[in-house]
């Protein structure tokens, strides 16, 4: 799942201070070219002169001058120190699997960056400046499924990007980008100032191919990075995969969230439902900050129904919907509040300088457990069970539709000729199915564990796993939501002479001009997959917005 709503920002600045979630997604999912602030690299040579006094120390410093790990006790004399830095590197490079997106592996590599910008790793300043080179270039490093426990934070996936940064290991990116970065790297070196007739080389991605990092870094002119004491271990000690993950994550469910309340919406609507339910007042009764802003979104959508007016006053005869129409805006308001908990989370993630050892603002070298994942696994976890209520809650509109024992007097399975036609009677299969398997997907990773490196690290917190499964879950309620949507929309074209609301309405030609609408039963999979990539696009939510402003 990846809305892909187009980011305004053109290029980001790293510095000290902390990213912004949509300065991650401007990066990972838009090519964001990085500029990084001069103060900071001033501060990253600043921490790097503490580290070479240490490593200039007879006595031991974890991370400097002993081994890591389950050999944190080894001292390594210095004419060995260069290459236990890149043996820590490629050893860890050890995933397995289908190759991570490449969004999560430049949301991680960009995060990654952000914490040796603070100045507390240790890392030289062309540490820094190499990775920001090589996200600019396009550069994708390939990481693999599966690696990181996220005990010292997402080792496996970060040693994969470190491995590219030396030269080694294998990248996608664009040969086109590459000639790009190079003649923009060849105008910094002449000048110091980037060429601004030289377009944006990670605009190329659609034409990726597999090669060498060898390769790609010689064609982007990149030096391979050669590492320092300590270097190895600041670059794959974080939680940056697994937060780049939750960031795109939040970023997404703020959109399908609102697309959530579009939907039901119109599913109330379809079913001849009441929108007295969503009234300001009752909702204050229970004041919980998800829930009103989700009613106040029903009220908005609804405003001036036709359809919603047919049917009231003393003559009507419903006296409660059901539960799927009636509370939608209580347990979609329940999944908002659950993604703002998650969002501040993020921002104190995002406000973090994982490493260990890490340089203390006093200029000591101390070693530390935060680079345990619990924070971030934990709200992962919480979002996977908030996407799986808010998916089960619009499959079953969609079957309230399609079961004329409940939708008010609509064909069943809204088949064009009954009996002959099955309408979009397995269009709620699949949704059913997509529905099942975010709720396995709900069972959370972060509370398993598993001991690793001879029990030294032997509790770990499976945040990674956590979000990829939470990635695999929010393209379900993609899915879910579009399957409502296109039900909905064909429901409320069958309503006709009744015609619904404005912005209900715009929503319903959208989506029946992608799926064909109403109608003798067709091909159905292209249909559904048309809405989904409204819903993706972020389309639907225009279609509505252009009609009631911005939505809550």
């Amino acid at each position: 799942m990846s809305i892909s709503a187009p980011s305004a920002a053109s290029t980001v600045t790293v510095g000290q201070g902390p990213l912004s979630i949509a300065e991650v997604v401007a990066v990972a999912r838009h090519n964001a070219q990085i500029v990084l602030d001069p103060a900071a690299l001033d501060a990253v040579a600043a921490s790097r002169a503490i580290i070479d006094d240490l490593a200039a120390d007879p006595a031991a410093h974890y991370g400097i001058s002993t081994g890591f790990g389950a050999l944190a006790t080894t001292y390594i004399e210095a004419d060995r120190r260069a290459q236990l830095q890149v043996s820590l590197v490629r050893s860890h490079a050890a995933g397995s699997g289908a190759e991570v997106e490449r969004e999560v592996v430049r949301a991680l590599m960009l995060l990654r960056l952000s914490t040796l910008m603070t100045g507390r790793t240790g890392v030289r300043r062309v540490t820094a400046e190499t990775y920001a080179a090589v996200l600019n270039a396009g550069i994708t490093p390939v990481v693999r499924e599966y690696g990181s426990l996220g005990c010292s934070g997402d080792l496996a996936p970060l040693a994969h990007c470190a491995l590219v940064a030396m030269g080694e290991g294998e990248i996608r990116a664009s040969e086109s980008g590459l000639r790009k970065a190079a003649a923009q790297n060849q105008a910094l070196s002449t000048t110091g100032i980037p060429d601004p007739t030289i377009a944006s080389a990670g605009n190329d991605s659609d034409d990726e191919i597999l090669m060498s990092a060898a390769s790609a870094l010689s064609q982007a002119g990149i030096a391979p990075l050669q590492l320092g004491e300590k270097e190895g271990l600041a670059l794959i000690n974080g939680t940056d995969g697994m937060l780049g993950m939750l960031s795109l994550a939040i970023h997404d469910l703020g959109a399908l969230l609102q697309t959530a309340d579009i939907a039901a919406s119109m599913s109330v609507e379809g079913l001849m439902g009441t929108d007295a339910v969503f009234a300001a007042d009752l909702h204050k009764l229970r004041p919980q900050a998800g829930q009103a802003l989700s009613a106040a979104n029903f009220r908005t959508i609804l405003a001036g129904s036709p359809i919603v007016a047919s049917h009231k006053g003393p003559e009507c005869t419903r006296v409660q919907d059901a539960y799927s129409l009636r509370c939608a805006p209580i347990v979609h308001g329940a999944a908002r509040d659950t993604v703002a908990h998650a969002t501040n989370v993020a921002h104190a993630e995002l406000a973090s300088a994982v490493d260990n050892p890490v340089l203390t603002l006093d200029g000591r070298v101390e070693s530390n457990g935060n680079f345990h994942g619990a924070p971030v696994a934990y709200v992962l976890d919480f979002l996977a069970i908030a996407a799986a209520d808010v998916a089960s809650m619009s499959e079953r509109r969609t079957d309230r539709f399609l079961d004329r024992a409940r939708n008010q007097g609509l064909p069943p399975f809204l088949a064009h000729e009954v009996g002959v036609d099955s309408g979009l009677m397995i269009a709620q299969y699949t949704a059913a199915g997509i529905v099942s398997e975010m709720k396995r997907l709900a069972v959370p990773a972060s509370v398993d564990s598993i001991p690793s490196s001879a029990m030294q690290e032997d509790h770990v917190s499976m945040g990674w796993a956590a979000a990829r499964k939470l990635r695999r879950s929010i393209d379900g309620l993609g899915r879910v939501l579009a399957i409502e949507l296109l039900t909905a929309a064909r429901g409320l074209a069958l309503r006709a002479p009744l015609t619904p609301g404005a912005a209900t309405g715009a929503v319903t030609l959208l989506v029946n001009a992608a799926s064909g609408g109403p109608g003798q039963d067709r091909y159905l999979s292209p249909e559904i997959e048309a809405v989904v990539e409204l819903v993706q696009s972020g389309r639907v939510l225009d279609s509505a917005s252009a009609v009631t402003g911005p939505l809550a």
